[in-house]
């Protein structure tokens, strides 16, 4: 008689199996840098060595710590005017992760209930809207932003006000076609036969269905706003000095590429880390909340 039973050591050897091909499809290197990223952010005093609008003048220039000249006391070195310039990344984190997400969910705001509105209504409501979508979607990005920064005051709640209204036609486009197709389901109709107003249609049964995408599409724009932040502050329209943020520290290094490179250098990694970081992890949400690509 053949023994059924499975023995000991297959059985212990299929959870670590499992679990290795669950965590193989994480994105563990991305998520790592965002973590490294938001803790920065939200704890900065805490691993900060010094202020970061600190700075001494004999000590402008110094060299990462593994360099020749370099200093246990600066690990990424100084730049022109003395300042720590790991203590100035690691606050510029805050100002980047805090514009990008108050003006993410400012433009998503302001775009799904728009694209909820042209979506269920239609006729002369979905006409308008599309036909904003259509201009704003025309227009160029970074050089409306660098117009409106220029009239409006310099300064983090210009920088928001301005991404986030250049930004909320993506959210529209998007939720209104996904809105065209879940309004026709049978317990939307059902809802609209039993007497149920527009607004609790609108937000109790349709919301909820395109609330995925709106995640998905939120998560690939961050690392877009980032960059758009970024870029304001290199042209010297973003964040007013002496407050630090990458884009400002790009361009504060530009000057002494030569002889200081990692001035600019090491800002410039972390947006490109962030930025690569944000996209990878928005296309695993994408994949993974999205029922098509589940299936294939």
């Amino acid at each position: 008689m053949s023994d059924s039973t499975t023995p000991a050591s297959q059985v212990l050897r299929l959870p670590p199996i499992r679990w290795w091909r669950g965590m193989r499809q994480l994105p563990l290197i991305p998520g790592a840098v965002l973590a490294v990223v938001v803790i920065s952010a939200i704890f900065g005093p805490l691993f900060a060595p010094e202020a970061p609008t600190f700075g001494k003048l004999s000590s402008a220039f110094i060299p990462p710590a593994w360099a020749e000249g370099g200093s246990a006391a600066h690990l990424l070195g100084t730049d022109s005017l003395g300042r720590d310039l790991l203590s100035r990344l690691i606050y510029g984190a805050r100002i980047s992760l805090m514009v990008s997400f108050v003006a993410i969910f400012m433009a998503g705001t302001i775009g799904t209930a728009l694209g909820l509105i042209a979506g269920y209504f239609g006729r002369g409501v979905d006409a308008v809207i599309s036909r904003m979508v259509d201009v704003a979607l025309a227009l160029p990005t970074i050089l409306m932003a660098l117009v409106l920064v220029s009239v409006l005051r310099p300064g983090v709640g210009t920088v928001i006000i301005v991404i986030g209204s250049l930004t909320w036609a993506n959210y529209t486009r998007q939720v209104r076609g996904e809105v065209l197709t879940v309004k026709e389901r049978d317990y939307v109709v059902l809802a609209r036969s039993i007497g149920s107003s527009d607004f609790r249609i609108m937000f109790r049964h349709i919301l909820p269905n395109v609330f995925n995408t709106i995640i998905v599409l939120a998560t690939l724009q961050v690392g877009a706003v980032i960059l758009l932040e970024a870029t304001l502050s290199f042209l010297g329209l973003g964040v007013p000095p002496p407050e630090p943020s990458w884009g400002q520290m790009v361009a504060e290094g530009r000057n002494y590429i030569v002889v200081a490179w990692w001035i600019s250098v090491f800002p410039g990694m972390a947006i490109m880390l962030t930025v690569l970081s944000m996209n990878l992890a928005g296309d695993w949400l994408r994949d993974r909340l999205d029922p098509r690509l589940r299936q294939m």
